[in-house]
């Protein structure tokens, strides 16, 4: 039998996606659904604290979102030009996979001017090559050292909020689209259902006893690109880069070991503990790209809980959740979530699939 597309579609109403993120991290929605039993349950995110134990482990991606959506001006012409940063492909010669917008008047030899609110000039990019219909390679024309590069690069950035989120960017956004514990840069979308965890949160977790393990995986637009095959099995996952080291490994194995919950946060999280399964069904340390796509009948190996958000529909994402929290349960809950009115994407509320 074979996984259809179609199976993941759902009626969104688009004043449900969330614009803004909730006051508190860990005050948003939180909706509880239990495999075995079938229940769901409505409760706020902190009271997550109900539902782990001395031993039980949460697993975090601190990957750190980059300010990665920029906008400059073609030569000559003048004409504004979105681009957004997706990897550096090469840090000493200043080469960049972008995307660019609009594309169609951005071809190899062109250059771009980046400037600050006064119109002074900052950066230059040269277009190398041409990679999809929207994408590009650039090459930086900057001499002085990389801390210099970098920081023009922040100062020029914005924070790269989906386009789902219909707004321009504010400050609050710089703080708030970022997780508490996000450390390795190189992301450009943020592990959203990290988001929840306020610092306080997580040190009543940790007197709890609780245990966490992080691991980095940086988020490419890759998670969010449209499938547009029926048959799941057909459809491949853009690569991302994840790393699991040796101390978050032992960590997790802990508490398989002692038969405890292990805890996936977020879709990014449970794809790269999957991408690192020992033959003993262990978790093992791992560097490398993965392009593991997640859906129905799949056995998941180590976490045996997750939150997430809500997603979209026919998203790679809302297709994972359903293989692990089962397609007709997760879509009855997710008809639930539509008339309870929680808030989905980005900056949305919250389930925990236990």
């Amino acid at each position: 039998m074979r996984t259809k597309l179609s199976q993941f579609n759902f009626d969104l109403p688009k004043d449900l996606i969330a614009q803004y993120p909730a006051d508190n991290r860990d005050e948003s929605r939180l909706m509880v659904v239990n495999r075995q039993t079938g229940k769901i349950e409505h409760k706020v995110f902190k009271d997550i604290l109900d539902y782990f134990d001395d031993g039980d482990c949460f697993i975090f991606n601190n990957t750190k979102v980059f300010p990665a959506r920029m906008y400059g001006r073609k030569e000559k012409t003048g004409a504004k030009i979105e681009v957004f940063l997706l990897r550096e492909l090469n840090p000493e010669a200043r080469l960049w996979d972008v995307l660019v917008d609009p594309a169609r008047k951005i071809r190899v030899g062109n250059k771009l001017y980046f400037s600050d609110d006064d119109d002074n000039e900052i950066l230059v990019a040269e277009v190398v090559d041409n990679t999809t219909s929207r994408g590009r390679t650039i090459r930086f024309l900057f001499e002085g050292p990389d801390e210099e590069f970098n920081q023009a690069l922040s100062y020029l950035g914005q924070t790269p909020l989906p386009k789902y989120i219909n707004r321009p960017v504010e400050d609050i956004d710089k703080e708030r689209y970022q997780t508490v514990f996000a450390k390795e840069t190189g992301a450009v979308a943020a592990p959203t259902a990290g988001l929840h965890f306020s610092r306080e949160l997580l040190k009543r977790l940790e007197i709890k006893g609780a245990e966490f393990a992080e691991l980095t995986l940086h988020i490419g637009l890759g998670t969010f690109r449209s499938i547009d095959v029926e048959d799941l099995s057909k459809h491949k996952m853009d690569a991302e880069y994840f790393k699991i080291g040796e101390a978050a490994a032992n960590t997790v194995n802990a508490s398989l070991t002692k038969k405890k919950h292990v805890c996936a946060v977020g879709t990014t999280a449970m794809r790269s503990i999957e991408s690192a399964v020992s033959a003993e069904g262990m978790l093992k340390a791992a560097e490398g790209w993965t392009n593991l796509f997640i859906y129905p009948p799949y056995d998941f190996h180590i976490a045996d809980r997750m939150i997430t958000n809500f997603h979209l529909p026919k998203s790679s994402l809302v297709i994972m959740v359903s293989a692990f929290g089962g397609h007709d349960l997760v879509m009855e809950a997710y008809e639930v979530a539509v008339k309870e009115k929680y808030r989905f994407f980005s900056y949305g509320d919250a389930m925990l699939i236990i």
